[in-house]
């Protein structure tokens, strides 16, 4: 079976970050995060989109905080003070990805990397790269390029 593009570019000796959004398990590749913080405080930022939680001084340096419960279209209890803050690095910016909580990070070498379904909603198929099957879990591997891209 041939796989999309977004599955191609990743081995199956990818290490991710995992993390719990709403009771799902989603994953970011190891060498995007540049680390992994407690709660912060997070500045609400006048006019932004909904998706865009605020601002955050990370030792100086201003980093955008993205709601990813709302950018995923999941029910949002309007409270991010208690998130975790994965932050990444894209295009030579940071960004911060707001999730419940924070798991390990997971080695995928042997397993292979399954392709979006076809029959997910159109919104979750442009924001997964792949699914994992692990443990009788399904676990989602963000495409961190169009999370980001919010026109």
């Amino acid at each position: 079976m041939e796989l999309d593009g977004a599955v191609k570019g990743l081995d199956q000796h990818d290490q991710f970050v995992s993390f719990w959004v709403d009771g799902q398990l989603l994953g970011v590749p190891v060498h995007s995060v540049q680390e992994v913080l407690n709660p912060q405080t997070i500045t609400r930022t006048p006019l932004a989109r909904p998706e865009i939680a605020g601002l955050l001084n990370l030792r100086g340096q201003i980093v955008t905080a993205v709601n990813l419960r709302k950018r995923l279209g999941l029910e949002d209890p309007n409270d991010t003070h208690e998130c975790v803050n994965i932050v990444i690095r894209h295009k030579d910016e940071s960004f911060s990805l707001l999730a419940d909580e924070v798991g390990d990070v997971i080695e995928t070498t042997g397993i292979r990397m399954e392709p979006v379904p076809h029959t997910l909603d159109e919104h979750w198929k442009q924001l997964m790269q792949g699914i994992f099957r692990l443990d009788g879990r399904l676990f989602v591997i963000l495409n961190i390029p169009a999370v980001l891209k919010m026109d």
